[in-house]
């Protein structure tokens, strides 16, 4: 992938998508540090205009955007950037820099545990009373761990039934706390995915 800086001056364009709810999140611009910085972090990095440095999306609000896929334009002066909010985009803390909520419209089944994930983080990142997600990262880590192990015992035992919807909903329950239990240790369902890439290959 071929890109232009010099058309722009040292800098080009780049518009962040979501990848799984296909929002248009915000625009920013690159410069040659930061589209690299972007590709050997997986976190979308810009150059400020106005503050003339390089920065990191949420390197002080902790809503990073994880990316999945970047393209360039026909004259390759112009990004989109697909990527994974952990949290609102918007400084002002909306969804996106447009105003728009980021809810999914039609999100297939795979990509739906992305968004899941996002909605996760979100929650670390701004607590909502009553959410069962918070109720769990208040417990701390042994307790999230717990009910990891207590789902997994749950859908072994609904294994050895007939009843398919009970095995579905606690296979839905062990893959919920999963996500929960790869937030509070940091990690991310794409390094998962990445280990089980890596497994496929051998």
């Amino acid at each position: 992938m071929t890109i232009d800086f010099e058309k722009g001056g040292g800098l080009v364009p780049a518009v962040v998508q979501d990848a799984v709810t296909r929002k248009v999140l915000m625009l920013g611009y690159m410069n040659e540090e930061a589209y690299k910085l972007t590709l050997d972090r997986g976190l979308v990095t810009f150059f400020s205009r106005s503050r003339g440095r390089i920065w990191t999306k949420g390197e002080t609000s902790g809503n990073f955007l994880q990316v999945r896929e970047i393209l360039a334009d026909c004259d390759g002066d112009t990004l989109l950037v697909k990527a994974i909010p952990s949290g609102p985009v918007c400084h002002t803390g909306a969804d996106t820099c447009f105003g728009e909520e980021n809810q999914p419209t039609e999100v297939s089944s795979p990509e739906f545990l992305f968004y899941l994930e996002s909605v996760i983080h979100d929650r670390m990142t701004n607590p909502v009373e009553g959410s069962y997600t918070n109720h769990l990262f208040s417990r701390g880590l042994n307790r999230i761990a717990q009910k990891v192990g207590e789902e997994a015992v749950e859908l072994v035992i609904a294994s050895k039934d007939d009843d398919k919807d009970l095995f579905l909903g606690e296979g839905a329950d062990l893959m919920y706390h999963f996500l929960v239990l790869l937030a509070e240790k940091g990690c991310t369902l794409s390094e998962v995915i990445d280990v089980l890439k890596e497994r496929h290959s051998r």
